[in-house]
Order: C-alpha cells, then structure tokens, then sequence
C-alpha cells in the first residue's frame, strides 16, 4: 500500500476531523499510488493518521476513510452502512424515501446511497469509491436487500474524478417509477430521470414544517418541482395554491401528484420562469400569505457567488413585495458557496430595497438523514430561512 507523508497545515486539518487532504498538503508520497487506490496517512514522525484512497488528477488528494489501521473490506463497510441505518432508525423519518448513507458525514466519502421504498439509488462520486464499488455493493445487497438498484452517476462531480457519466440498471431493469409516501401524501417519483436522485430529500423537514403555517392561506411555490412543499400545503389547509417551474415534465408529475393526494381542486401548476411571473404577479397586484423560494443552485463556484447572489436578491425582492402583513416567506438556498450569514446579509438587502419589514422565525438546515460534519462547512450546505413580513 502507498502512503502520504503530510506537512504540518495538512497534518492540524485532519487531527481537528476533517476527511480531505489537498494536494498542497502533501510532503510526499510514498509507492505511486494508483487513481484510487488505497493509502496510509502519515504525519510527523511517521504518526500514523488514518486510510484513506488518492486520486493524483483531483485537488482533494486523499479523502479519509478510517483513521484506524484496518482493511476496507466487506467488513468494513458492513459496520459503517448499518451504523448509517441504525442513525435514520432513531430518527423515526416519516417516509419510504431515505437517503441511508450521505457520504462523508456517514464516513463514506464519495457515496451517496437512497432507498426509495425496496428501490436503492446509487451515486459514487469518486474514483477511490469507484475502485471499491465490488467490495460493497454485496453489502448493500445483503443489509438492504433492494427489489433493484440504479446507478445515478449523473453528476459534474465525476467529470472532476475523471470518471464517466453513467445512469444504468445494475444487473435487472425495474420500473423506474416509484410511489413513495412523506407523511400523509404520496408522490409519484422518476429515479431514472428526476433532480438529484429522484426527489428533494433534503427538503422533507423543511415541507413538513410548513405544514403549520398553510392553514387557511393563499400559497404561490416558486421552482415547485413535482410538487413537494405545494401538496404539503394544501393537504394542511391552505385555501389555494400555485406552483410554478420552467420544467413542463416536472409540472405535469406536480399535477399528476395533487391529484394522486386528491388535492387537485385546491392545486394548479404551471410551467414558467419565476423571475418573470413573480414580475408578473406584482403588477397584477397578487398578494399571498405564504410564499416559498426554493430554486436550484445559482452556483456550484466560488467565483460565481457574486452572480448568484443578484439572482437570490431578486427573486426575494419580488417575493417580499408579494406577500400580505403577516406573511411568511420560506427562502431556500442549496449552495454551500453561498453561507447562512451572506444569505441572511442578502435578505437583508433585499428586504431595505423593498422598504419592508420581516422577521426570522427559523433558519434551518436539510433534513436529518442528510448530516453534517462539524468543522467541515461544505456538507452543511442547505439554508432555509423562514421570515415573516411585519
């Protein structure tokens, strides 16, 4: 096995629990070591620091997968995906969609794992978690035993690994069509085609805390999707509710979903931009109680922050104008470039440009089965700030 012989900098991040080390971290390396092979982690004095797997090509060296002096095996990975399970377990999460391993904050770097029901998505975002793919998939098999599995290796962040892109059945093809249930609602959810790995599972705590706040309320949802915070609405109380997204088929599935739930009289959705309808609404004169922002990442860069922010000032400008005294707006922001205090410092912004006034009633994270590691700000990445106009 190769080995990596870190400086001091490299050396102090991985002893206060951070799993990457940077290339600039790295005194020297020991053995040439292969993409993706398995290597040990030295610091001074030849202490030894932990296992992990490197990959040359990448910024991120060597992501940690033990600082114990263990094989990675089946073994291995048997303890840390039931220890996974065991943590969703305690949570007692209201719904047959689950993300059972989330990466790093599971001590699994670079595997993501969903149970959709008896359905398993799969996502190996690096070329070391690739390597080991033979050693766990058995486990996953024998601990979960799934109906199916399908590959979402979809996303940029292969590209960065030097790994291709792939969305496959692993061995039997299934219907990739599921029905799940969040609560007291069922959604309709296309593993093979829809955003991340089928649904917005990181938003579950956030849609059901709505749920309080929608009784008896006009609801407008900006980028719906297939209608996750709309339903959960409507199915609380609120009188009406639109949602919005540029998406036709994400559109057509949030229709097909009100409905699945019998909520199609209170219900409509509609396919658009929402930075052009929310100017729309304004000059219509449209007032609502209850308003939700939950858009895509407006950057997946530091050097793009800038931009994005324009963009969330904007849409929360337009929203704010928008929304009655005492009205809440719930604004979301999935960029881990962008922190809690620059979106709270934007909103800010945003609510002096519009002359108003709004309190924070919550600031808020993604959902349980989706942690963060403490000192490690890039798995916290989700903000959802909950205000209310005055």
């Amino acid at each position: 096995m190769g080995s990596v012989l870190l400086r001091r900098r490299g050396q102090q991040r991985v002893l206060r629990g951070h799993p990457w080390i940077y290339q600039a971290d790295v005194e020297k390396t020991d053995g040439a070591p292969q993409k993706g092979s398995l290597v040990d982690i030295y610091g001074a004095g030849r202490r030894f620091l932990g296992r992990g797997y490197i990959n040359p090509d990448s910024q991120i060296l060597v992501r940690l997968l033990t600082r114990k002096a263990e094989p990675i095996d089946t073994g291995f990975f048997r303890r840390r995906i039931t220890a996974a399970r065991a943590y969703r377990q305690r949570l007692a999460i209201p719904s047959t969609a689950i993300r059972m391993v989330h990466a790093e904050a599971d001590a699994l770097p670079g595997l993501l794992l969903d149970c959709y029901g008896d359905i398993v998505v799969l996502q190996i975002l690096t070329a070391g978690m690739e390597c080991l793919r033979g050693v766990f998939l058995p486990v996953i098999e024998e601990l979960l035993r799934p109906r199916g599995i399908f590959l979402r290796n979809d996303v940029p962040a292969r590209l960065l690994e030097g790994l291709p892109l792939e969305k496959d059945f692993l061995e039997r093809p299934f219907d990739p069509v599921v029905t799940i249930e969040e609560d007291d609602l069922r959604f309709r959810v296309n593993i093979a085609t829809g955003q991340k790995t089928g649904f917005f599972l990181d938003q579950r705590d956030n849609r059901l805390a709505i749920r309080a706040l929608a009784p008896d309320q006009q609801v407008l949802d900006c980028f719906c999707y297939t209608g996750g915070f709309a339903l959960h609405a409507a199915k609380a109380g609120a009188r009406q509710v639109e949602g919005i997204d540029i998406s036709e088929e994400a559109v057509a599935v949030a229709t097909e979903n009100a409905t699945l739930n019998h909520l199609a009289d209170r219900c409509t959705f509609r396919n658009g931009n929402v930075f052009d309808e929310l100017r729309a609404l304004q000059g219509a004169g449209r007032l609502f109680g209850l308003i939700v922002l939950d858009p895509p990442a407006f950057t997946k860069s530091k050097e793009a922050v800038a931009g994005a922010l324009r963009g969330y000032k904007e849409i929360n400008l337009r929203a704010m104008k928008l929304l009655r005294p005492g009205g809440i707006l719930v604004t979301s922001s999935c960029s881990y470039h962008v922190s809690e205090a620059t979106f709270l410092e934007m909103l800010q912004d945003a609510a002096g440009d519009a002359r108003l006034r709004y309190r924070i009633l919550a600031v808020r994270s993604q959902s349980g089965d989706h942690p963060a590691l403490l000192g490690v700000k890039e798995t916290k990445y989700l903000k959802s700030v909950f205000l209310e106009r005055l």
